[in-house]
């Protein structure tokens, strides 16, 4: 019959770790996909704003050598990611092509200029400093117009900070619920030993001693659910870049190992205080309470 009970107990304590260690993962992985998505957002939003391009064109007495000072002087700059002369010609081409027909046919002469496509670094791609730059490229003589979207630019940067303004609560909201999720789960956990800690405390043990075996279970259980959440991030991570290898997801390493190592840390650290606070509160009930 003990034999059973035991057996019974022995089910009911691997299913009460399981549950702990399995609640833990499921939270701290989603909140992982949070962190690596924050990270990651910040350069998913500064590959599209360079992808808007500054045109500048020039005026049809440019010749050859100040043209390729230019594009030596766009080479120094920085200011600018990388930039692509386009000849007169080369443009004629683009627009024979889209337009399906050859428009110098009719014309008898090619109305386009010379120019070169800029595009800037994600920290210029603002009204005010897209302005400066376009007010030191029109000091060049040799320079007939220049040429972006600037409505667009507006639109990109300020989606951006709304979009930035709900990640930032989202993120708030979706910690503080796993801080209660993982909290819940430990407390429940010390809950079906409560009697064993009075009873500890009746014979004499103290807080601390009877604190340190829970405390050191919890963290044994958060780790292992920090790490299966880590694992399970790496493997999300691996198969993100191989189906989207354009978004670079792997590039910043740095940022992932610290997303990584703050989900350890993270799953170690509120188990261990909810565990702390839990067994405290059990301690300080008198024994009639606990019924």
């Amino acid at each position: 019959m003990s034999s059973s009970y035991d057996k019974f107990q022995k089910r009911r304590l691997i299913s009460s770790y399981f549950s702990v260690v399995l609640s833990v993962f499921l939270v701290l992985f989603l909140l992982g996909i949070l962190g690596l998505f924050v990270v990651n957002s910040k350069k998913l939003s500064d590959d599209f704003k360079e992808e808007i391009a500054m045109t500048v064109f020039f005026s049809n007495d440019a010749n050859d050598s100040i043209l390729k000072a230019f594009g030596d002087e766009l080479k120094t700059s920085k200011f600018v990611k990388s930039s692509v002369y386009v000849s007169k010609e080369a443009a004629a081409k683009q627009h024979t092509d889209i337009i399906g027909e050859d428009f110098m046919t009719f014309l008898g002469t090619n109305p386009l200029q010379n120019s070169y496509d800029i595009h800037l670094k994600a920290d210029y791609i603002v009204s005010d400093s897209i302005r400066k730059i376009e007010r030191e490229l029109r000091n060049n003589v040799m320079v007939s117009d220049i040429v972006y979207d600037k409505q667009l630019v507006n639109l990109v940067n300020d989606n951006i900070k709304k979009v930035s303004f709900w990640i930032l609560i989202i993120s708030g909201f979706l910690t503080l619920v796993a801080v209660l999720l993982i909290n819940s789960s430990m407390r429940l956990s010390i809950y079906s030993h409560r009697f064993i800690i009075k009873t500890m405390q009746m014979v004499g043990a103290t807080k601390s001693f009877i604190r340190k075996p829970f405390i050191w279970r919890s963290i044994n259980l958060g780790l292992a659910g920090s790490v299966l959440a880590v694992l399970a991030l790496i493997a999300t991570l691996f198969y993100l870049d191989n189906s989207y290898p354009n978004l670079g997801i792997l590039a910043d390493k740095l940022m992932i190992g610290l997303v990584l190592l703050g989900v350890i840390v993270g799953g170690i650290l509120i188990t261990w205080l909810s565990t702390y606070f839990a067994t405290q509160r059990y301690l300080n009930l008198r024994t009639d309470d606990l019924y």
